[in-house]
């Protein structure tokens, strides 16, 4: 039986459900099925306690958009005396003293935190296969991986072991997840959601974002995290709309662009079909489309990992075993401490990251590497201005392949090759949503649907038009 979605599970809490049974139920379910699936790193013992208390303050009137909804999230964003790991060796311990603004708000609505997702470590990643506690399993197929970096959520989710989820994503770490386990995500705008409580990796880049089953219960929660707060200096005043009816008004009438670059060589056959099937399925919804090419395109995953890695080389130097993070207990100087620490609590690809991001930093290749990055991200972000002037939307299949097997891509760059049509977004601050369209052999392929800037409803307008229809499996 297909599990109820967020909106009626508040309605059914609100008229007297019982929210014990349901945490209960999501909490044995964990336990029973997630040692096989890996979705999870800690699971929030007091659950099940929460949900009681909730329980006697819903018969005294108490009310909230996620009343007693359980909600599964990402292990880099701070939890009040729940560990937070970031999946890092390095933060393996650490029980943050303060809720994220992001939990804070869904505390606030009556949302109920099952726990805390694996992840790539400091969320750098596209499999959750660089995690320090071994990868997450895509439960579709246990032998191939979720996505990442936000790869634990989208696989409590297709699991049924959460009813909604948190990912961040700072090149497609949320949306990526989503189209390789059938679920939706959204990439909001920069700036719409609090960073506040998030364990930086690149600040210009990275965004809290909502995952669910339905275009729905993502749009529901994206209603409660978005929104100015005057803890992060690089949030804006959210434009104050109702998401979910937003998403019901459909996309019959809308103009989309289908981006040529994100569409032809390297896409995946299987991935292609589904892709324009479902386009041609809106074609005949009354969605208008035309195939657009975006200028400086190709340069877009290279200005996004210069970028990327030389804001993570900086933002990870706090963590040196002194200040923050993992201390081995050794003898000897300065230096040869801060260099064991460091050595022995990131893993590879953190540290290959953070050596890239020093060297496209470093005199000399400052300007050679960092500098140009930054330009294209200008032009790239005009080009795509200008084309929003035309189209309500533009369209690419999320991922390029199927998802792949555990340890099947051996090459970083293989690896970073699989983010081509992510990042754009990301270098860009627009919204970004990704929508299950299908499977191919039993594995799930998924739809990117990215909007101007704060059109977050938009985007939630054709993923529901898809959902109507039947293309969303």
């Amino acid at each position: 039986m297909k599990p109820k979605n967020a909106l009626e599970l508040v309605e059914e809490f609100s008229g007297g459900g019982s929210v014990e049974d349901y945490i209960s139920k999501l909490i044995e379910r964990i336990r029973r099925e997630d040692g096989k699936i890996r979705a999870y790193l800690t699971v929030n013992e007091g659950a099940v306690e929460e949900a009681r208390k909730l329980e006697k303050e819903i018969r005294k009137g108490r009310r909230g958009s996620l009343l007693g909804v359980g909600i599964a999230v990402k292990d880099n964003i701070s939890t009040e005396g729940l560990r937070t790991t970031c999946a890092s060796r390095m933060l393996e311990n650490y029980v943050p003293p303060y809720d994220a603004e992001v939990i804070s708000r869904i505390k606030k609505e009556g949302g109920i935190i099952l726990g805390k997702t694996n992840m790539d470590e400091f969320a750098m990643g596209s499999s959750t296969e660089f995690s320090a506690f071994g990868p997450t399993r895509n439960p579709f197929d246990l032998s191939r991986v979720p996505g990442g970096s936000s790869g634990g959520s989208g696989a409590a989710l297709a699991a049924d072991l959460s009813t909604l989820a948190l990912g961040s994503d700072t090149g497609g770490s949320i949306r990526c997840p989503s189209a390789f386990t059938s679920t939706f995500g959204l990439k909001p705008t920069y700036g719409m959601v609090s960073r506040y409580g998030l364990v930086a990796y690149a600040n210009s880049l990275e965004q809290i974002g909502p995952m669910g089953r339905s275009v729905e219960d993502v749009a529901l929660l994206f209603q409660v995290i978005s929104g100015r707060d005057e803890k992060d200096s690089t949030s804006v005043e959210a434009p104050k709309i109702d998401y979910v009816e937003e998403a019901r008004k459909g996309a019959k009438g809308f103009k989309v662009g289908v981006l040529k670059e994100l569409t032809g060589e390297g896409v995946d056959g299987h991935v292609l079909k589904a892709f324009w099937d479902a386009v041609h399925r809106l074609e005949g919804e009354g969605v208008e489309y035309d195939e657009v090419s975006i200028k400086y395109l190709d340069y877009a995953l290279a200005s996004y990992y210069v970028i990327a890695m030389a804001e993570a080389s900086s933002n990870l130097a706090r963590f040196d075993g002194m200040r923050y993070g993992l201390r081995v207990r050794d003898q000897g100087n300065w230096e040869a401490i801060f260099s064991k620490n460091r050595s022995e609590g990131f893993g590879e690809e953190v540290k290959r990251r953070i050596i890239l991001g020093t060297f496209v930093l470093s005199a000399g290749y400052y300007e050679e590497y960092y500098l140009k990055a930054q330009k294209v991200r200008r032009l790239l972000k005009e080009s795509f201005d200008r084309l929003f002037k035309g189209y309500d939307l533009l369209l690419s299949p999320t991922m390029p392949t199927l998802p792949w097997r555990i340890g099947e891509k051996q090459s970083p760059l293989e690896m970073y090759l699989s983010d081509v049509a992510t990042v754009p977004a990301n270098l860009v601050g627009i919204p970004s949503l990704s929508v299950p369209i299908g499977f191919y052999d039993g594995l799930p392929i998924g739809l990117q649907a990215m909007a101007p800037e704060f059109g977050e409803a938009k985007a939630f307008r054709l993923g529901w038009e898809l959902e109507r229809i039947g293309v969303v499996p």
